[in-house]
């Protein structure tokens, strides 16, 4: 806020020291300042050139890469850098690719053979005009037409995602779609990209939408009693309903906040920890994961000493897997802070696989598993198994045996010879998507909460909600004033609300060009 009002005032002193004061009126040159007139002597501020540009595809070599530009004065774009058969292309047709050359505006010099499309507002992104120049992405040829835009005096470098706050501004996106388009630009798995895609297109902002204007009817029921009150113009029963009402969408609210944050997970990444005793093949298991060399692997107990961390797509799931230190009592002082991080790594995963060497925890003469002492704390009901080095016992076990014993999520391997590797692996990737019902079906729900903020909001809607219902039908002022700030609070989340702060915590980290 403090922002804006300091843009308006900025924007009002420059103006206002540019006119003729003494005579009341403008000169000629002050009217082309005032309306943006590319041919104005006046230079103006950042804050006055309302048209801005920026390379929108990744700085690199390739095919094509493609500058946008946005604002009040893009057809002026088209107009200064568009030509064709050395011709100028005075009036673009909105929506249709066009080949032409991309000149410069002073010089006149050809720059590039290129393709540019017109979008006339407010049929556009940011549902300003928008210009798109489709160019070669060569380093020299972006650097010439970038410099060419620069030139031209009405028009600046956009930033940071200044074309997605134009597209939020214009209501084009509300900041649940805001942040789907930023998680979709950054998903790395399939099950990413659907719950981002979801939002990008409006499923999130539904959803709060739908829960918003169920509090607001409610409030409207409540405030329709104190204006009118039970009798004739009111029929009996409206604070009761209003009530009823209430407790449902309570519940509602309460079922969003109780999915196990599963879309915050999938966001940013499941967390794999695994843990077990030294030398049972935690740093095997993580190279066969990887398919790389990615940790030292020797014969030698507590080799591993500190967390390694790599992140890996499982079945279309990010994780982000941690070797830690193998358990075990020790005299060393590394290694027993290894050993601490691995304890604490453990407790706050989202899943921890435990991996035990099978000859030393299986008891061939009575057919039973023993888990070290070292681990035992650290093991609960959630825990998954990876019994390893089969090969080294003349007659493995069963797995159903095993499973008896350690639960379901239980598997016999040998990281040595691969017997059973590749069974583990599309066991626990069911396994996975089972628990965060990211199976990829089309009637598996989507998490409606996928980011802290979204939660927060929520859980202030569900307090405002429960202190509406605390209150007796003789204090139904209070109670509305709750009811208000719930639908405030779920507000919020799309930004109906606006909150500064919020909304530079969201844009800033956009890529330049969106």
């Amino acid at each position: 806020m403090i922002r804006r009002n300091a843009s308006r005032i900025l924007t009002k002193f420059s103006i206002g020291n540019s006119l003729n004061v003494s005579s009341g009126r403008c000169s000629s040159s002050q009217t082309r300042f005032l309306h943006n007139d590319p041919n104005s002597d006046l230079v103006l501020s950042d804050v006055q050139k309302k048209t801005i540009y920026a390379l929108s595809t990744p700085v690199g070599k390739a095919g094509v890469a493609v500058i946008r530009v946005s604002g009040p004065d893009a057809l002026e774009v088209w107009k200064n850098v568009v030509k064709n058969n050395s011709k100028q292309l005075i009036e673009p047709e909105p929506w249709k690719m066009q080949r032409c050359k991309i000149v410069h505006p002073e010089r006149n010099e050809a720059l590039d053979d290129a393709l540019a499309v017109f979008f006339k507002s407010p049929k556009s992104f940011t549902t300003e005009d928008v210009l798109e120049l489709h160019i070669h992405s060569g380093r020299a040829i972006i650097s010439s037409v970038l410099a060419a835009l620069s030139a031209l005096p009405f028009c600046r470098l956009a930033e940071p995602g200044e074309f997605t706050r134009r597209a939020f501004n214009g209501g084009r996106l509300d900041l649940t779609q805001v942040e789907g388009l930023k998680d979709l630009i950054e998903a790395e798995t399939e099950s990413q990209r659907r719950i981002a895609l979801q939002a990008a297109g409006g499923a999130s902002r539904a959803g709060f939408e739908h829960l918003r204007s169920e509090i607001i009817h409610c409030l409207a029921m409540v405030e329709a009693l104190i204006d009118f009150g039970e009798g004739e113009d009111l029929e009996e029963g409206v604070f009761e309903e209003a009530r009823t009402k209430a407790i449902q969408l309570n519940k509602a609210i309460r079922g969003h906040l109780e999915d196990g944050r599963r879309g915050e997970i999938i966001r940013s990444g499941l967390r794999l920890a695994i843990f077990g005793p030294p030398n049972a093949g935690k740093s095997s298991l993580l190279n066969f994961l990887a398919q790389r060399e990615a940790a030292i692997v020797t014969s030698v107990p507590g080799t591993t000493r500190d967390i390694l961390e790599l992140s890996l797509d499982i079945g279309g799931l990010p994780l982000i897997v941690a070797d830690t230190a193998g358990l075990r009592t020790t005299d060393d002082l590394v290694e027993s802070i290894g050993i601490e991080r691995a304890r604490n790594m453990v407790q706050g995963s989202n899943v921890a696989l435990c991996v035990l060497s099978l000859s030393e925890i299986y008891d061939t003469t009575t057919s039973s598993v023993h888990i070290p002492p070292s681990i035992k704390e650290l093991i609960t009901t959630e825990t998954c198994f990876l019994l390893n080095k089969s090969d080294l016992l003349t007659t493995p076990p069963l797995e159903e045996q095993i499973r008896k014993a350690l639960g379901q999520n239980a598997w016999i391997v040998s990281l040595e010879s691969g017997q059973g590797t590749l069974e583990f692996l599309r066991a626990f990737e069911d396994m996975l998507k089972q628990r965060y019902d990211a199976d990829g079906d089309q009637g598996a729900s989507v998490p409606l909460v996928t980011h802290a903020r979204h939660r927060a909001h929520l859980i202030s809607a569900s307090q405002f909600i429960d202190s509406f219902l605390q209150y007796p039908s003789e204090d139904i002022v209070l109670g509305a004033e709750e009811l208000r700030y719930a639908a405030q609070s779920v507000g919020k989340i799309g930004g109906l609300i606006d909150v500064e702060d919020i909304l530079d915590a969201v844009f800033r980290d956009f890529c330049i060009g969106k």
